[in-house]
């Protein structure tokens, strides 16, 4: 039997889907998760998602839906955390390509329920600004959960909406979501982390991150991206909530907005003009900047003294955790050096480690 999840932002969605997979499913059923080739500037230096065209190794499913398998390779200068992905997951990953607009990502999951027969149709979205109305002043990232969301209403099929971790993404307020959850599907718990356990080792999502940290208990404050945004660590943390999806549609303008757009310009123009900016832009901007940044160098004596003054910071603030990410970027490293300062901070203070985040209320 095969399951159909869509991960609605790409990124750590892929990998929450594949928790949610275990969880309610287990281990008899099959599961293809469709998930774009999105990934921070610090995998992918290049804006923007990418499309078929940019990996070798792809293998075709359908007319327009590609597989990523585990010996894909993207192209230089292109970077992607989906081919490792492939390599640690029992699933198939399908690469969700948002280059046609909202009418591409239809056609390619028209082709794939048609192709697949699946038992059941998931999408999911960690965090819940899939729910943004996109005037929301936190408002970062809502182009992908729109066009997904467009296109997912757009198909004859019966599709579930869930949410995981409400506002564990920064972008909607909890107390904002929480009259629009619905049916209370699941709570995650440090057995269904397991499954996911080793990939939050080295992948660079925040929100799964949090989402697998309250599944194992932590509770507190988490300092988040390079804006620092606060995201409370509760009991809502690890759980999974149905929303309608017609309700979903008529509270989101911008997946009204690019239902018929036939390409991502399009579908960027409708962002600028209902949210006031595109997410691509932001990545474009930040892009250049660090092209212009000259190479970092981690001292482990320095890094450790800046951290010092960092948590000093934090804990007078009454941040308990924080991300790798985050703390890459707070010390000014380069997002390349993200990985080796995890080594040196796990190594050095182990018993900070509250994995996959970083305790730093003690």
């Amino acid at each position: 039997m095969t399951r159909l999840i869509v991960a609605a932002g790409g990124g750590g969605d892929a990998v929450a889907a594949a928790m949610l997979h275990a969880a309610l499913y287990g281990d008899e059923d099959q599961a293809v998760i469709l998930t774009y080739a999105w990934d921070r500037l610090l995998i992918d230096p290049l804006p923007g998602p990418r499309g078929a065209d940019s990996f070798t190794g792809l293998e075709p499913v359908t007319q327009s839906v590609w597989s990523v398998p585990a010996e894909a390779q993207p192209i230089a200068p292109a970077g992607s955390t989906l081919p490792r992905l492939a390599a640690e997951l029992p699933h198939t990953l399908a690469l969700l390509d948002p280059r046609h607009g909202a009418e591409g990502i239809t056609r390619q999951l028209e082709e794939l329920i048609s192709h697949l027969a699946p038992a059941s149709i998931d999408l999911l979205d960690v965090g819940g600004d899939i729910l943004a109305q996109g005037d929301e002043p936190t408002l970062k990232s809502p182009l992908a959960d729109a066009l997904s969301l467009a296109a997912c209403c757009q198909v004859n099929a019966p599709i579930r909406l869930l949410v995981a971790g409400p506002g564990l993404d920064g972008e909607i307020f909890p107390d904002d979501l929480r009259p629009l959850l619905g049916t209370s599907v699941h709570t995650f718990t440090t057995e269904d982390v397991e499954t996911i356990g080793s990939i939050l080792e080295w992948h660079p999502s925040e929100a799964t991150a949090m989402l697998a940290a309250t599944a194992r208990g932590a509770r507190g404050i988490c300092e988040v991206r390079d804006a620092g945004l606060l995201i409370p660590l509760t009991d809502e943390g690890p759980t999974v909530h149905e929303v309608d999806l017609d309700d979903a549609v008529s509270r989101n303008s911008l997946a009204r907005a690019v239902m018929t757009t036939a390409t991502l310009d399009e579908a960027e123009a409708c962002s600028r003009e209902i949210c006031g900016f595109s997410e691509i832009d932001y990545e474009r901007n930040k892009a250049a900047w660090l092209k212009d940044q000259p190479p970092a160098t981690l001292a482990p004596e320095d890094v450790l003294s800046q951290l010092d003054r960092f948590q000093a910071d934090a804990r007078a603030r009454g941040i308990t955790h924080t991300t790798f990410r985050h703390i890459t970027e707070a010390l000014n490293l380069n997002g390349s050096q993200r990985d080796e300062l995890r080594r040196l901070l796990i190594h050095s203070r182990p018993d900070q480690y509250d994995a996959p985040l970083w305790n730093i209320g003690a």
